[in-house]
């Protein structure tokens, strides 16, 4: 991009990425990787499960690496995936020692590979747990993992009530016997997972994006240490409100910053100080919402942000129409430009996320997300409501 351009008789000057991508990187840094077992055999709908909660299709893509027979880890940077093999029938080692021996080989991983969670994948049309099973969910419990019992490929019945579905009558009779379990002698046993979440990715006829899936991840998230909460809000793809309060969050701060920045006020021509505190909080929003950022980061999306990180937004006949703001931006200007921007950002990177806008159309859409006079008189009278 050149260090002069001309939009709406403007000048635009280049803008240095760098406080972009040092927030992603800090971000993604301080957010770190949520780390989910996914066990269970060949054809229980493991990749499914995967690709329906966090989107990501592992037998296709993401860094791969064949720990040992069985054991697969797949990962990027907010997300870790333990594949593991249910027990091969047939082997001389009984279950849980074999389970056991993956268990030792990923403990001596780095920290930031190790197990938060397990999902142990059966089944629904399954009776019971077989003993191979059980003493699995057994050894996972010994090595201090919470469980939860994933019921997948159900086949989901409609119910009376709009919206809602029904399990068939042999899957709710299996969930029963999980309920109480018992042995081939009728005698209560005990199997120590923390919940049975039934769940489909798609419905009966092939269409849609299933069912049980967000109890699955509410469930997910409850279990998860507290310092791998927010990978996991980060890493998931089903719970929008979740990256938006996270999001909202970096923009609260940001707009704080921006007022600090303005405390003085500065005319409209050094309202340039601005944009490092801007394309900071965005890169903080591109990695909550878990986009690559070089497509974001292009020459002419930047020319484009320009005009509004730079401050040019702010010019003199902008200002005039804002009660009070004479002709340079003080705190209250920069800390309600600096939040539209962010809610702008925000819409956006949604966009993205959720598959209706193309990473390619980023640079051509921006415009449209842009803070025109009401958002930032918007957000000024917010302010002063939150004051007051």
């Amino acid at each position: 991009m050149s260090n002069e351009t001309e939009q709406n008789n403007q000048p635009v000057q280049a803008i240095d990425e760098k406080p972009f991508l040092d927030a992603t990187a800090e971000a993604k840094s301080r957010y770190g990787r949520f780390n989910l077992a996914v066990i269970g055999g060949s054809g229980v709908g493991k990749s499914s499960l995967v690709n329906a909660v966090f989107g990501r299709d592992w037998a296709k893509v993401g860094k791969g690496l064949p720990v040992t027979r069985g054991v697969q880890y797949y990962h990027d940077d907010s997300l870790g995936i333990w594949d593991v093999e249910g027990f091969e029938i047939g082997s001389p080692v009984p279950p849980g020692e074999q389970l056991r021996a993956h268990l030792k080989i990923i403990a001596t991983h780095p920290t930031d590979q190790q197990i938060a969670v397990v999902w142990y994948c059966v089944k629904a049309n399954d009776d019971r747990l077989t003993s191979a099973d059980i003493a699995m969910i057994r050894e996972l419990d010994a090595a201090g993992l919470p469980v939860i019992l994933v019921l997948t490929k159900v086949d989901w019945g409609k119910s009376v009530i709009p919206g809602k579905r029904t399990l068939s009558k042999g899957v709710q009779q299996f969930i029963d016997w999980l309920e109480e379990p018992t042995d081939e002698n009728d005698q209560p046993i005990h199997i120590p997972y923390q919940r049975v979440i039934p769940t489909s990715t798609r419905d009966r006829d092939g269409k849609g994006s299933g069912y049980g899936l967000g109890e699955l991840v509410t469930e997910t998230l409850a279990l998860a240490p507290e310092n791998e909460k927010d990978a996991f809000r980060i890493a998931q793809r089903l719970n929008l409100p979740w990256k938006r309060e996270l999001a909202r969050s970096v923009v609260t701060g940001a707009a704080t910053a921006a007022a600090a920045a303005a405390a003085v006020p500065v005319p409209v021509a050094d309202a340039a100080i601005l944009a490092p505190i801007q394309l900071a909080m965005m890169g903080r929003i591109t990695t909550i919402y878990d986009l690559e950022i070089k497509a974001l980061l292009s020459a002419g999306a930047l020319a484009q942000l320009g005009v509004q990180l730079a401050g040019r937004a702010l010019a003199s006949s902008f200002l005039k129409l804002i009660p009070g703001a004479g002709s340079v931006v003080n705190a209250g200007v920069a800390a309600a430009l600096t939040a539209a921007t962010g809610e702008g950002w925000m819409r956006l990177c949604e966009q993205v996320h959720t598959g209706k806008l193309d990473l390619n159309a980023v640079n051509a859409a921006w415009g449209d997300y842009v803070p025109g006079f009401f958002d930032v008189v918007r957000k000024m009278g917010e302010q002063r409501l939150t004051k007051s």
